[in-house]
């Protein structure tokens, strides 16, 4: 139960007032409601929650949270009785030009411990990028040169800023402390750790396994990593749950210094855009990065598989967990659309880093340009000319030929969740259409 005596309970009690309307979210007047509701939610201040509600708040979007949540609550307890702020980190390496909505999903709870009163910490590595997180990789990555880690977080605090108050927060780089330690500093600290604890990874394991390479760097990243957490003494790190053991050795190392150990915050990682499983990721190509236009932002969230949307709409939104059950029961009852789902989250992300105007110019645009009454109308759709692949599959025609779906597969899924047609339309403008399986067949 939400106190609705919190500007947060009270904010609940809106949204979901009009959640029991059924709304139409595709437009109108309900879906710029809720969009308002959750633009005030962004800004609000979380100060009137008690620790257990902040703790809760913070735990539900949470996949690993150590040491438990209760000692988080303790914490945050103790900051508000002692009048202080904790000192949240959140760090990312410049090993590319573009931060990506997975990388957003921890942002987005560490600006809520900032609403929370606390102080954020954004961390880029400029230094330990130049080796490279080895986490979950299969070989070692080429390394970067200065050059390369300067243009690459050219724009990272630009990027972010629509998750943080930068006002409120600090962007440092790790520069500043790990380049003046010393050799018999950094030996001090390395001799703390069993190298067993380094060995005991199952992808370190899997790489020398493998015969595949595993430098020294590679092998203490994360130590060199936990100094960050020393220089700045977080009290709380939030990161991706593919970084739950370095931010883990991030408390061991504290712990040797005769630092309280952070507590660790680690959110899941979302699935791609492209629906195959895989984590978002730019290798991949599956990903939305904050950098990309509105437009790119809002049509490529209305194109992500109907199955993932309570997991974004969870990790990517300040929706609470009552409201994305009530959507998600209503879209399994069939009392709104997907696609108004996809329309209510590509609106209020676009309007996250874009701001309202544009998403609103997003939407309209995408609407305009989908809901045209004849295909001909339509901009750059794709001719394809029947004589030169006449034995061309359906599926091979979106991939390799268009090249608008990333994957058969993708193309296969989408028929079976029945969400491919073959439409032939008349030069009348009639229409006549039949639903495709599995097989590409009617």
């Amino acid at each position: 139960m939400i106190d609705t005596s919190t500007q947060l309970g009270r904010s609940h009690a809106a949204l979901m007032k009009i959640l029991m309307d059924a709304p139409e979210l595709r437009d109108g007047q309900q879906l710029d409601a809720i969009l308002a509701i959750l633009a005030d939610r962004r800004a609000t201040a979380l100060t009137d929650l008690s620790p257990t509600e902040q703790a809760s708040l913070i735990a539900g979007r949470t996949r690993e949270l150590l040491p438990s949540v209760d000692r988080l609550g303790e914490l945050l307890a103790s900051a508000r009785t002692e009048g202080r702020r904790l000192t949240v980190k959140f760090g990312i390496d410049p090993t590319a030009a573009d931060i990506h909505l997975g990388h957003a999903v921890p942002m987005i709870v560490a600006g809520r411990l900032q609403r929370m009163g606390h102080r954020v910490v954004f961390i880029v590595g400029d230094i330990i990028a130049k080796i490279g997180d080895p986490t979950g990789r299969v070989a070692d990555r080429p390394p970067l040169t200065d050059d390369d880690i300067r243009r690459n977080m050219a724009s990272y605090r630009q990027q972010a800023a629509p998750f943080f108050d930068f006002d409120r927060a600090e962007f440092r780089n790790n520069s500043e402390w790990l380049a003046e330690c010393t050799l018999p500093q950094l030996i001090g600290v390395l001799e703390q750790i069993p190298l067993s604890s380094a060995l005991q990874r199952e992808d370190f394991r899997n790489r020398l396994g493998a015969g595949s390479g595993l430098t020294m760097a590679e092998l203490f990243y994360s130590v060199v990593m936990a100094l960050d957490s020393v220089a700045v003494a977080a009290d709380i790190e939030l990161g991706g749950l593919d970084q739950l053991l370095n931010m883990q050795m991030c408390r061991r190392v504290m712990e040797n210094h005769g630092q309280t150990p952070q507590i660790v915050v680690a959110t899941g990682l979302i699935e791609g855009t492209d629906g195959t499983g895989a984590k978002m990721s730019k290798s991949k190509g599956n990903y939305i990065g904050l950098a990309f236009e509105a437009t790119d932002v809002h049509g490529k969230l209305m194109s992500v598989p109907d199955r993932l949307l309570p997991d974004y709409l969870r990790a990517l939104t300040e929706l609470l967990d009552p409201e994305i059950a009530v959507i998600a029961n209503m879209m399994a009852d069939r009392r709104i659309h997907p696609m108004g789902v996809k329309t209510l989250l590509a609106s209020d992300l676009t309007g996250a880093i874009h701001g309202a105007d544009a998403a609103t110019a997003a939407r309209t645009g995408f609407r305009a340009q989908f809901s045209r009454k004849r295909f001909s109308d339509v901009v750059d759709v794709a001719v394809i000319d029947r004589s030169e692949h006449a034995g061309t599959t359906i599926a091979q025609l979106f991939v390799e030929v268009t090249g608008q779906v990333p994957s058969v597969n993708r193309v296969r899924r989408t028929a079976r969740d029945g969400g491919l047609r073959l439409v032939a339309e008349m030069s009348s403008g009639e229409r006549e259409s039949v639903s495709l399986n599995e097989d590409m067949r009617g």
